[in-house]
């Protein structure tokens, strides 16, 4: 039985006579309508009434209504109440501004506000560029989103995308020690996002763009780029597809198999699956074949297109191969979906090259489950963290923001990304690779500073770092 991990994990507090055989009643009930009991805890116990609170993992919110309805059938048990641990965990929002240094004296307070601060001002309106230096600038980032295209949730709005925004400063600041700020914007407007971004990027020193919907969040990270001197980064975009690259180059050594020669089904050609295709093209795939609801892309298609379809099959399926996704997969070695849970069958996977490579990343239900696939596949991988190979972003846009502050680079741009891909990859070493694990655990603490220092050495390469470099004995260091 499959659960829905901690993020599903309810507390039920009963209150029932101290007599031996109750408890066991509530956990056989709990336990035969299919939830996992993790803890049992007495809250209280006054004149032979016990009050305990009984910690269960569920599946969804119908499984806890029906757990919760069976237990109210048992006599002599008061149900008082439940709680959600995840809803516990957001209450009064997950993230807070801190003071970096202490404010306990009259010199502190005149040298940190008004009057000393007036010499602090004028350094910055002499020279703009020294608010890299003099203030948060340096290590801050707007994460911004307008709630058009949150999770799997789809176009919930800014408000409802809150919550989203403030895990994704959380993993900012954990694993890069990042200040990011949750930006949730009242329109979906693409000119009024794109302006306001503008507006209010002064004090920022990168542009991390969040569930926007396709296509406009090409457009708006295009024009971002074009009209502004500071990283702009659509992670929806670029973040899958480079942990998507460090997880193939591993898969390749496995299954002995050359970029160049790899054939390539791409199912989703959205954001996620538009970079995804641009990544492997800059590495080194030649054949890649886009699929929609529609079925393949072409040229000349003319059901299901956008401007940025017509675009893609510019460079994809140079054969002009027509069907669906299990003629796409005829002879595939690779097939990457970013699209939703159960539209890979068995059946096409049986017409893939030998070895196939599966990485099945729709959340939460993958296009198909690990165990489906079993026996037919050579590697899998997908969003989940409950099966191995996880494909998760949080490998990624850390580091890449960190090498970006650290080199104060303009823009992140290909070699950048592919930087972040190969340093991801090399974290595990040749003689530790299996098809069980292509790619390091998010926790990797290792992952975030080889990203930064591989991003921060190609945005020197390549010309878009603006910080002067100084070569220490280990390290490149800014």
């Amino acid at each position: 039985m499959k659960y829905s991990g901690a993020s599903r994990s309810i507390t039920l507090r009963l209150k029932f006579k101290n007599k031996v055989g109750i408890l066991g009643q509530i956990t056989s009930v709990i336990g035969e309508v299919g939830g996992d009991i993790e803890g049992v805890d007495i809250v209280n116990a006054d004149r032979g009434m016990v009050s305990r609170d009984i910690t269960v993992k569920t599946r969804d919110e119908a499984h806890v209504k029906e757990i919760v309805a069976q237990i109210k059938k048992l006599p002599n048990v008061q149900f008082l109440h439940r709680s959600d641990r995840t809803f516990l965990l957001h209450l009064g929002g997950k993230i807070e501004i801190a003071n970096k240094i202490r404010l306990k004296t009259r010199d502190d307070l005149s040298r940190l506000y008004t009057p000393g601060v007036a010499h602090i001002c004028m350094a910055i309106h002499e020279d703009k560029g020294k608010a890299f230096t003099l203030t948060i600038k340096q290590n801050s980032v707007m994460i911004v989103t307008d709630g058009s295209a949150v999770l799997g949730l789809g176009n919930i709005g800014p408000e409802a995308a809150m919550p989203v925004m403030e895990g994704k400063a959380m993993l900012f600041k954990e694993f890069a020690k990042v200040d990011a700020y949750p930006i949730c914007l009242g329109t979906q407007d693409t000119e009024e996002i794109i302006q306001t971004i503008k507006r209010i990027s002064t004090g920022f020193g990168g542009v991390n763009l969040e569930d926007i919907s396709s296509p406009r969040c090409f457009e708006i990270e295009h024009r971002l780029r074009e009209e502004l001197d500071i990283p702009v980064f659509h992670d929806d975009q670029h973040g899958t597809a480079i942990v998507v690259l460090a997880a193939l180059i591993n898969a390749v050594k496995i299954i002995k198999k050359d970029f160049s020669d790899l054939k390539v089904v791409i199912n989703g050609i959205g954001a996620a699956g538009i970079s995804i295709t641009e990544i492997l093209l800059a590495s080194g795939v030649k054949q890649v074949i886009g699929c929609d609801r529609k079925g393949t892309l072409y040229a000349g298609r003319k059901t299901g297109m956008n401007k940025a379809k017509e675009e893609y099959v510019k460079r994809t399926n140079l054969h002009h191969l027509k069907g669906g996704l299990e003629e796409a997969l005829q002879g595939a070695d690779i097939f990457i979906g970013v699209s939703s849970g159960g539209v890979l069958k068995h059946a096409a996977i049986k017409k893939m090259a030998r070895d196939p490579v599966i990485f099945a990343l729709a959340n939460p239900t993958p296009e198909i489950m690990p165990e489906e696939a079993e026996g037919s596949v050579r590697i899998m991988a997908t969003g989940r963290s409950d099966y191995p190979n996880q494909i998760n972003n949080v490998l990624a846009f850390p580091g890449i923001f960190r090498g970006a502050l650290d080199s104060r680079a303009s823009q992140i741009n290909m070699e950048m990304k592919q930087a972040a891909a190969h340093a991801i990859a090399s974290i595990i070493h040749d003689e530790d690779l299996s098809e069980d694990y292509i790619i390091p655990g998010v926790f990797d603490r290792k992952v975030t500073k080889a990203v930064a220092q591989e991003v921060a050495k190609a945005a020197v390469k390549t010309g878009v770092a603006r910080r002067e470099k100084k070569k220490s004995s280990r390290n490149l260091t800014f």
